[in-house]
């Protein structure tokens, strides 16, 4: 450890090295109050902290197909950010003739990576051209997986907080959800404009020790043994002012696989508790992560219902979209 932090060059600004520099979190006089070896560690473990917020700062990586001027003349309302696999062209087109059609208050994006397997070159010469006819696909050049998703959780904040600024209220949302659009946007009339994020909140999560889970988190990588609250990673909204935050607050929080609770973890650092969102009088979540059959009356009274498939989602959307209000 001492040879790693004496190649480093020790100034009253950071720790620089290798091209880059880590600042001091703390004041002089508590660095001053270190022994030199307490100093080393400290600056070891924010050499440690830095190293892995490259792996989702969105500077590491760079744009294949990008949408920058989307908000140029516009601030929407409501910005659905969809991440979603660059073969999932089906739901893509499923979402934009139901839920995410464009309209006068919403705007909808899908984010993708890199292919993992498979006919690459086929599946980006066909997203480059669904990206030319419709205009609402970003791309960038990650390996496109499930332990990657907080990478590209990070990608869509950034890309909000950059490129669409005006929004006021964004989702991420899966590309497997059914989104009353209708309802959401009547909520969010009288919902808070800043510091505000809710959806299926879990305040019990800890962490699984099991190697062969698919959520499995190794005590070095997260030594406590719970998560503070989060949302669920199907479906959270949240008022736009906190992309910019939850990106800058990325830099202090060690990089996990699993995004939902990477959030969560982003929040803590920034003192913003996630609002669970219920109806009265029973106290039933607006956002349903488990699946539900449809019954348009029971849906117009949620925000989100999980497992809806490209055709499952067009198969019921024309009788919800003429016939919520009658509920």
């Amino acid at each position: 450890m001492d040879g790693i932090v004496d190649s480093l060059g020790l100034g009253e600004e950071g720790v620089s090295g290798a091209g880059f520099k880590v600042p001091f979190l703390v004041n002089d006089c508590v660095l001053e109050s270190r022994t030199h070896r307490q100093r080393k560690q400290f600056l070891l473990s924010m050499l440690i902290l830095s190293l892995q917020y490259r792996l989702v700062a969105p500077h590491t990586y760079r744009y294949l197909l990008n949408q920058p001027n989307v908000c140029r003349d516009r601030s929407p309302f409501l910005v659905f950010m969809v991440p979603v696999a660059a073969q999932d062209a089906a739901a893509r087109e499923a979402i934009r003739k139901t839920w995410g059609a464009s309209g006068r208050d919403t705007l909808t994006l899908f984010y993708v990576g890199i292919p993992e397997r498979g006919q690459v070159s086929a599946l980006q010469q066909g997203l480059e051209e669904e990206s030319r006819q419709h205009a609402d696909i970003v791309q960038m050049n990650f390996v496109d997986n499930y332990h990657n998703l907080t990478i590209k959780t990070m990608m869509m904040m950034k890309w909000l907080a950059t490129h669409c600024p005006g929004a006021s209220y964004a989702m991420k949302v899966d590309a497997d959800i059914f989104v009353n659009v209708f309802y959401l946007i009547q909520q969010l009339r009288s919902s808070p404009r800043m510091n505000f994020i809710t959806g299926s909140v879990i305040r019990d999560g800890r962490p699984r020790r099991d190697p062969d889970s698919k959520w499995y988190l190794s005590e070095e990588l997260y030594p406590e043994d719970s998560f503070p609250p989060y949302v669920s990673g199907a479906g959270y909204v949240f008022s736009a002012d906190l992309a910019a935050r939850i990106s800058w607050a990325s830099k202090f929080v060690r990089v996990i696989p699993l995004e939902d609770v990477y959030v969560g973890l982003c929040l803590r650092e920034l003192g913003v508790r996630p609002v669970y969102a219920y109806s009265l009088p029973f106290l039933r979540s607006l956002f349903q992560i488990q699946n539900l059959e449809y019954d348009r009356c029971t849906f117009a009274k949620l925000i989100i219902v999980n497992g809806f498939k490209a055709s499952k989602l067009l198969s019921v959307w024309q009788d919800f979209a003429k016939g919520h209000e009658s509920c």
